[in-house]
């Protein structure tokens, strides 16, 4: 494919867009005669390039699909949920054919047949034509062109005696200055000065915005001037404009050349002094009498828009003026290869500074200045880079409308998509990458989640559901929600199936949460056969997979007759990661800030041991459980004695908290992110590695991966089951006469909200005992 045809094809993929978006507010009521002019435009411009490259399949979809858009805005066609149903159809094959034709081939001529077939039958309908009619006036249209000769009387004078422009014209260039202009420290009467080097300057300052002192605020700068420049030999628009280059975007500049050009020409002979030749006369008056017979009673599309209400239009003169911003298209590659090398910047800064806080604070006492401003410097460069890859959602929102259409065509069931937050800006690769996981989620929620319109209406709700894709950002990450109005998971069908495929036991006591989990176990569906859309097994156990290679996650809540929510976080960016540097086993790991909620130092934490001979942190009423940090990556084989360690509270993307037990905690840095599947393997509880100011490797814990919600196939189950089946003593304690001074009950624990569970490595020893209580934390008296 040559540069012309990717650049056509780059077009159409924006130009397609814009039509989607249009359609969009077509359906929601929400469209108006610019929306209707802007997807006209599109089209015909996608119809005019395909014409360009002999793309006729193409140009003949466009053409039809132009004519009822054409038909649409001079209202001879009225817009209906008929007409933008077929509108939403035509743009998904038209978005067909662009990929094919991308891709150097042609659809099928019977897989649009149809569409082309109802998009000409509306056409028609609308002008009052039949079909063969419409067919007459395209033949006549498509005719070939004969030149004809015309014999125009009059003198015209030589060109020697037409007026040459003037070489000093004056200029006219209206300046305005921007309150940032004179907050960065500049002046206009210094650029003024600039300019008259260049020539003779007249300038004249205008009042008419100035309020008196009283009125204020004189914060808002009110003067503009008018200078009239005449520039001296050699100087032209560019060297003027290169005055005021320092200011370009602090200021509304505006500069007139003055209107030059020949001399008056001699008029011309009126059209009834133009005689033509008598074949000429014949062809003109038969091609004019073929394009009008068959129009019938219906208006030509002039008379049609002369008899369209005055105000339908608003005049040119109007509308504002749209602001264009100047873009440029660059190769994904060449911004990756950027990144890169911003992130090698980062971590030779880094390891720039570890080897001067290595030296003696006397040697290094005047690069300290130097080295906190290249500190600075790299880090803007770094989220300007960043900023580079970021794109809104809306492209992909836009592309999950067809998904929506299809299948709830395909369902027997009728949907609709709404879109909350698509300016979200989120890293093109994390765009791309989420088209299969919301394919999967959308069609769920279609397929599962939406009832029949007769259900729906026996229910009491709008027989047309809704599914709703939302994006923000929040606390440092991308949070997209998926949910729709469904009627939620049946969750005693979903217990059934899991205990058939002998996913869980009959007798396993699990809550809604853990229920709802099952639904991303591989090979789990609650479909009843297999079709098109369900029935195989394949679909949210691919968005989990796919979720965790981004490093999101993935949460999932239902409420039944009122429907489900999936909620997908992910974070801003693959490249970079604020963490905190933690000392575990000699070994240094990064531990990610967004989910950090406190630390605290040893011997800070109030520290209980369950009955058997799990450690929980009491904090603000709760019970927090302890997880060793070292002993659940395999550092060391049984965890460490609390009394000299160091605890981070970690808070999950589901709400679950817990405390990850360190050695130490050495300090918070920005990381750079570095991959660990493309070169070694995937590894539990590990997010990704980094390289530290020091040159070595440090792994990235995997906040969410340490310890998971309670749950079947997860890394624990509920604590008071387990201590319920293996001491049954313990839930029925016998009573004593006032406060208990031992260790608390398993009892006493079940009114205490545990928030997680705990994992198997940290609760016994590979001999089955439990570990060794520490000297320094016996069972507490009180809680």
């Amino acid at each position: 494919m040559n540069d012309l045809n990717q650049m056509f094809f780059q077009e159409c993929d924006d130009l397609l867009e814009q039509l989607s978006s249009g359609l969009n507010d077509l359906e929601a009521g929400a469209g108006d005669e610019e929306t209707v002019n802007s997807m006209f435009r599109a089209v015909h411009s996608m119809k005019g390039g395909a014409g360009a490259f002999g793309l006729d399949q193409l140009v003949s979809f466009a053409h039809a699909f132009e004519n009822v858009l054409d038909d649409i805005r001079s209202q001879r066609l009225v817009v209906g949920d008929n007409v933008v149903n077929l509108l939403l159809t035509a743009s998904d094959h038209l978005a067909d054919l662009v990929e094919a034709a991308s891709q150097g081939t042609e659809l099928p001529p019977e897989q649009g047949a149809s569409i082309l077939s109802d998009l000409k039958h509306v056409s028609n309908a609308a002008n009052g034509t039949s079909g063969d009619e419409q067919e007459t006036v395209e033949e006549v249209d498509e005719a070939d062109f004969q030149p004809t000769f015309l014999a125009i009387d009059g003198d015209l004078p030589s060109l020697d005696d037409m007026a040459a422009p003037e070489a000093d014209a004056p200029v006219t260039i209206r300046f305005k200055a921007s309150q940032q202009l004179f907050a960065n420290g500049h002046d206009p009467a210094i650029l003024f000065r600039s300019l008259e080097t260049l020539g003779t300057l007249e300038i004249e300052a205008d009042l008419s915005a100035l309020t008196p002192l009283r009125d204020g605020p004189w914060s808002k700068p009110a003067l503009s001037w008018t200078l009239t420049f005449t520039a001296d030999d050699s100087v032209d628009e560019a060297a003027i404009r290169e005055v005021f280059e320092f200011v370009e975007g602090l200021c509304e500049l505006e500069i007139t050349a003055a209107a030059t050009g020949p001399g008056d020409l001699p008029p011309l002979p009126a059209p009834s002094d133009i005689q033509l030749p008598p074949d000429a006369m014949a062809q003109d008056t038969g091609t004019a009498a073929a394009v009008a017979q068959p129009t019938g009673d219906a208006p030509a599309p002039d008379q049609a828009d002369a008899a369209a209400p005055a105000t339908s239009a608003p005049p040119a003169a109007s509308r504002p003026a749209s602001s264009r911003t100047s873009t440029i298209r660059v190769d994904l590659d060449r911004v990756d290869r950027l990144i890169n090398l911003v992130g090698e910047l980062v971590i030779a800064e880094a390891m720039l500074r570890q080897s001067m806080d290595e030296m003696p604070s006397s040697a290094n006492s005047g690069v300290d200045e130097a080295m906190s401003q290249l500190k600075t410097l790299s880090g803007a460069i770094q989220e300007s880079v960043m900023a580079i890859r970021a794109q809104p959602v809306r492209s992909l929102f836009q592309r999950m409308s067809r998904i929506v259409r299809e299948t709830a065509r395909e369902a027997g069931k009728s949907a609709r998509l709404v879109t909350v937050g698509d300016a979200t800006e989120v890293d093109k690769t994390v765009t791309e990458r989420l088209v299969e996981p919301l394919t999967h989620m959308i069609r769920n929620a279609i397929d599962h989640g939406l009832e029949t319109p007769e259900a729906r209406r026996d229910a009491g709700k709008d027989e047309r559901g809704t599914v709703t894709l939302e994006a923000s950002h929040r606390s440092g990450r991308v949070v997209i929600v998926i949910k729709d109005d469904g009627a939620g998971i049946n969750r005693e069908k979903v217990r059934q199936i899991a205990i058939d495929k002998g996913l869980i036991r009959p007798e396993d006591d699990l809550s809604d949460g853990d229920i709802d989990n099952l639904l991303f176990r591989p090979g789990f569906s609650t479909a009843g056969e297999i079709s098109n859309l369900s029935g195989r097994g394949v679909g949210m156990d691919v968005v989990r997979n796919e979720i965790q290679s981004l490093g999101g996650r993935v949460s999932l809540q239902s409420l039944p007759g009122r429907g489900t929510s999936v909620t997908v976080s992910l974070p801003l960016t693959l490249a970079v990661l604020e963490g905190m540097v933690v000392k575990v086993a000699d070994q240094s790991l990064i531990v990610p800030t967004l989910p950090l909620r406190e630390m605290l130092q040893p011997g800070q934490a109030k520290v209980h041991t369950l009955c058997d001979g799990d450690n929980v942190l009491a904090l603000n009423g709760e019970m927090v459980p302890i997880k060793d940090l070292g002993a659940a990556l395999g550092f060391r084989s049984t965890p460490m004695c609390l009394g000299s360690q160091s605890l981070l509270l970690i808070e999950g993307e589901s709400g679950h908290r817990y405390a990850l037990a360190v050695d130490g905690i050495a300090e918070q840095r920005e990381v750079v992110i570095k991959g660990l599947e493309q070169n070694y393997q995937k590894i539990p509880g590990i997010a990704a590695a980094t390289i530290l100011g020091d040159g070595k490797i440090a792994l990235i814990v995997d906040t969410d991966q340490m310890i998971a919600p309670p749950g079947p196939g997860r890394m624990g189950r509920p604590r008071l089951a387990r201590c319920h089946r293996r001491r049954p003593s313990c839930m029925t304690p016998k009573p004593k006469p006032g406060p208990p001074t031992g260790s608390r009950s398993c009892a006493s624990l079940s009114r205490t909200k545990i928030s997680a569970s705990r994992s198997p490595t940290c609760s016994r020893s590979a001999a089955g005992q439990a570990p060794p209580r520490c000297p320094t934390h016996r069972p507490s008296s009180s809680a």
